[in-house]
């Protein structure tokens, strides 16, 4: 794979904290991705936005309120992110959908993948820029647009299991699963949306813990212990 996409959840930057950022869990991350780029590889990321807000999080305000200020915690969480990546040896850009300022760029599949074949590591931020879509959304959309080979997706849980583990500990994980029986099965990989789009668009996706020791590395190398999408 010569240009991958990488989602990171937000809860899995905050680590154990489970809110705000914790430096170890994205230094290693960034070291990770280093060792990619230096192998040739093209890396784009998104990241969620858990770790500061949920768009169900209040019950008071407006959807598409809510959902602004989940894409104003990407935008924060990319900025964070970009910065350590910086720190450990790389150049990065952060675009977005919608213009912020001097922060960041706005999107265009031109100026992105010019950035990628630069040997930038790119963040794509603040999700579609539309409301009631999901970072998980987002970061298929950005995958298909940049033509990535596939979208990994590094979540706070190792894989796609039957049920939920957290609540099932007879849960079962898939090791290889078609996006089809994603969709079929109701499995919560990524949201009805985003599986839709991969399904459309021919997206592979490798699914598994970020927690784990060089697990994106072990990922992109072949040694990988999270569960296969295929289309």
């Amino acid at each position: 794979m010569e240009r991958v996409l990488l989602k990171l959840s937000g809860e899995a930057l905050a680590g154990d904290k489970k809110t705000g950022f914790d430096e170890a869990t994205c230094m290693g991350v960034a070291k990770q991705v280093k060792q990619l780029v230096d192998d040739g590889v093209q890396v784009a990321i998104v990241t969620g936005g858990g770790n500061f807000w949920r768009g169900r999080t209040s019950e008071t305000i407006d959807r598409v309120k809510a959902d602004q200020i989940g894409m104003l915690a990407t935008v924060m969480n990319c900025i964070y992110v970009s910065d350590i990546f910086r720190y450990a040896g790389m150049k990065t850009e952060v675009f977005t959908p919608f213009v912020c300022g001097a922060f960041t760029t706005l999107f265009s599949k031109d100026a992105a993948v010019e950035a990628l074949n630069e040997g930038k590591v790119v963040f794509f931020a603040g999700g579609t820029g539309h409301p009631y879509f999901s970072t998980d959304t987002g970061a298929v959309l950005r995958a298909i647009e940049i033509e990535a080979d596939a979208m990994l997706l590094a979540k706070a849980i190792d894989g796609i299991y039957d049920s939920d583990p957290k609540t099932n500990p007879a849960a079962v994980k898939y090791d290889e699963i078609t996006i089809q029986d994603v969709i079929d099965q109701k499995l919560a990989a990524v949201d009805l949306t985003a599986s839709i789009l991969c399904l459309e668009n021919k997206m592979p996706m490798l699914v598994f813990g970020l927690n784990e020791e060089n697990s994106i590395v072990n990922t992109m190398q072949g040694k990988f212990t999270g569960t296969k999408v295929t289309v």
